[in-house]
């Protein structure tokens, strides 16, 4: 199903939009529980889609509820589901298409007390010939990683030619990994190799916060190239200026403003057509151009690489002092006896969607971010106190 729907209760011309996904993120680590069955236990429920978007969505709907069953509501009160927000937003575009657009509204995909501003994004891709050589890359996989997070798996075949031995090329695999300390098995099936890179999932939005397994093994099969003498226009493009780096440094894009720094995440990497194509997420600072940050990739990179985009989505904008920020944060503070400041995201949402909106919970301060993660929770507690901030902020803004 690749559409949207929603719920709606109310009468009069303008629209409150409360606006989440229900998308469904491969699960495949060693949970505790079960990733697809809620389970509660130590006053947590534990499941994919707790904090990130099911947990909140439900949050929402309840909130709803007691508003219409209490309150006079002058403003009508929609709730809209989505399907595709980790991919192409196909059903929010058919959406727009087909029903009236929210007045204003908020999306709870993210943290309280309220998100003004959200990265702009850009999915960059390169395409490098895989040559026949003395090591060749016959076989890669990284479980269909999404390109919104850090890959923690990456598994890559070599076929190695009888013209240099197998357990040589074993031993100087071997000293580079101990070299850099990565955490890759190293496997010899006849003439053939095989590099397991292990490493720790994270948000695309945050790759600070994970250990990426695909730059790992491609450090690893530079130098192991290079040893060879063996010429791989990818592996020494992402060695000299990629590599470990998060934020663009070496390829001159690390720039920043009051929504931080730029990030870069290698998400994914695929043999197709008999090419090696690299997949990486940007999440840009809200006040830098998007074109910009094209035209520095493109000047950076050797014309026998092939360079394509996708992805582009402008940055989400709203002064802090906006009414909608303020109203948001005002209920959040109130309810919650805190006294918080709006805040900026690298992430990106379903606020982005339409105009007058902003992503305003679920996740708390200072709480750990589970978007993603192995064991993915949202607090029972918490969940209870999301449900009120969200009524009372329907009834702040509708009634």
């Amino acid at each position: 199903m690749d559409i949207a729907g929603y719920i709606e209760f109310g009468q009069g011309e303008e629209i409150l939009g409360i606006i989440a996904h229900l998308d469904v993120v491969p699960a495949k680590d060693s949970w505790t529980f079960p990733p697809f069955h809620a389970t509660i236990t130590d006053g947590k429920i534990y499941g994919r889609g707790a904090i990130d978007d099911k947990g909140p969505v439900m949050a929402s709907l309840y909130a709803m509820k007691t508003i219409m069953d209490n309150c006079n509501v002058n403003k009508r009160v929609r709730l809209i589901l989505g399907l595709n927000e980790e991919n192409d937003w196909k059903c929010i575009e058919y959406y727009k298409k087909k029903e009236e657009a929210p007045s204003f509204g908020f999306s709870p995909d993210a943290d309280f007390p309220c998100i003004y501003a959200e990265k702009g994004l850009l999915n960059v891709f390169l395409y490098s010939h895989n040559k026949q050589d003395s090591i060749q890359i016959i076989h890669i996989d990284c479980h269909n990683n999404p390109i919104n997070v850090v890959p923690k798996y990456c598994s890559i075949t070599l076929l190695v030619d009888n013209c240099i031995s197998c357990d040589d090329c074993m031993h100087n695999l071997k000293m580079f990994v101990e070299k850099y300390n990565f955490n890759i098995d190293i496997k010899k099936e006849h003439n053939r190799i095989i590099l397991t890179s292990y490493g720790i999932s994270a948000h695309a939005a945050h790759p600070d916060l994970g250990k990426n397994a695909i730059s790992q093994v491609l450090i690893i099969l530079y130098e192991l190239f290079q040893h060879y003498s063996i010429s791989n226009s990818l592996l020494s493009y992402f060695y000299e200026k990629i590599g470990l780096e998060y934020d663009g440094k070496s390829l001159g894009i690390n720039l920043n403003d009051e929504s931080g720094f730029l990030t870069l995440n290698v998400a994914n990497l695929t043999i197709q057509a008999s090419k090696l194509v690299l997949g990486m997420n940007l999440r840009i600072p809200i006040h830098t151009n998007i074109e910009t940050i094209k035209e520095k990739i493109l000047a950076s990179t050797p014309t026998f690489i092939n360079t394509t985009f996708s992805g582009e989505k402008k940055a989400l904008y709203l002064p802090k002092n906006h009414w909608l920020v303020q109203t948001l944060c005002h209920v959040f503070n109130n309810t919650t006896k805190l006294n918080a400041s709006p805040i900026t995201i690298g992430g990106a949402t379903y606020a982005r969607a339409f105009p007058n909106f902003v992503s305003f919970g679920s996740n708390m301060p200072n709480q750990k971010d589970m978007c993603h993660q192995v064991d993915e929770f949202i607090s029972i507690d918490n969940l209870i106190l999301a449900t009120n901030i969200y009524a009372n902020a329907i009834y702040e803004l509708c009634c």
